[in-house]
């Protein structure tokens, strides 16, 4: 029997793909998950109770652990993530994180929270003496379903702010090609990998591009900022909120340049953002739709 490779976060966007992803690599794999009995993971996956944020509920998830998949699911898993780090320092070799590109390496301080939160972590991981790899992805194509699905689902116009921001959203299988990689082939060690989907666009045509894949027009309206943060804080933490509102305003006039890493890491070109909305569409019907179409989703 080979090592076990340890996914934290198993039954999230990224982290239920990158299971998939190792199990046709023929590794064996553990998933780590605060509710076994509901995780509906593939068959072949050893599934194990623990919660990054309660350290104690992490022993015996490391025997024979070789390498690991590490996903922040919230700022309270940051905080405990160090002695988290320590235990896997003693058993395993190998750490793939799934960190940010909002992290600046040319500054000293990172002024954006999210970058913060995610660069004390590689700060860590570098001194743990695991070997690293950093996958950094910038905006995920999953935050539509997050923030327009309820929207779409009883109307045809998405009120949100800075519709002419610009970004190049990745999809989540994407993400989980790459972590796969590293943490089953050599050549990632100390890598930090930009990802971002092959193409820019605005939140409006992410939007038009929604419609289209459920065969309805969608239209975006643009509300104010003020506006968008009451709405927001019903559904997110403020001060992300804010860091949110901050990127947007800037990525109006300075748009997220793209990165070609993962064709590079994968052999593959990212999937475009109409192929994301095609598998998730079912997310974007209204329930009587639904009833009518057959399944898309991934």
């Amino acid at each position: 029997m080979g090592s076990v490779i340890l996914v934290t976060g198993a039954t999230g966007n990224v982290g239920r793909r990158v299971v998939s992803d190792l199990l046709r690599t023929g590794a064996r794999v553990r998933a780590l998950t605060r509710n076994p009995d509901t995780a509906n993971l593939p068959a072949g996956v050893e599934v194990v109770r623990g919660d990054l944020s309660v350290p104690r509920s992490l022993d015996g998830c490391l025997a024979e652990v070789e390498a690991v998949f590490l996903l922040l699911s919230s700022p309270t898993s940051a905080e405990t993530a160090p002695a988290f780090l320590e235990t896997v320092a003693k058993q395993a070799r190998r750490i793939v994180f799934l960190s940010s590109s909002a992290i600046r390496d040319d500054v000293e301080q990172q002024t954006n929270l999210i970058g913060k939160i995610h660069a004390d972590l590689e700060h860590l991981i570098e001194r743990s003496g695991l070997e690293w790899t950093f996958v950094r992805p910038g905006a995920f194509a999953t935050n539509a379903r997050g923030w327009w699905a309820p929207q779409i689902r009883v109307g045809d116009v998405v009120r949100w702010p800075y519709g002419a921001a610009v970004t190049a959203p990745i999809h989540e299988r994407d993400i989980a090609a790459v972590a796969a990689r590293a943490l089953t082939e050599t050549g990632h060690e100390r890598a930090k990998y930009v990802l971002t989907g092959p193409e820019p666009l605005t939140q409006a045509d992410q939007v038009r591009t929604i419609g289209e894949a459920i065969g309805r027009p969608l239209r975006f309206e643009e509300i104010s900022p003020e506006t968008a943060r009451q709405q927001m804080r019903a559904f997110m933490p403020p001060p992300i909120v804010e860091v949110l509102l901050e990127v947007w305003s800037k990525l109006v006039d300075e748009p997220t340049p793209i990165t070609n890493t993962v064709a590079e890491i994968t052999g593959t070109p990212a999937h475009t953002f109409r192929e994301w909305a095609i598998d998730h569409a079912d997310d974007f019907r209204r329930a009587s739709e639904n009833s009518n179409s057959p399944s898309q989703k991934s």
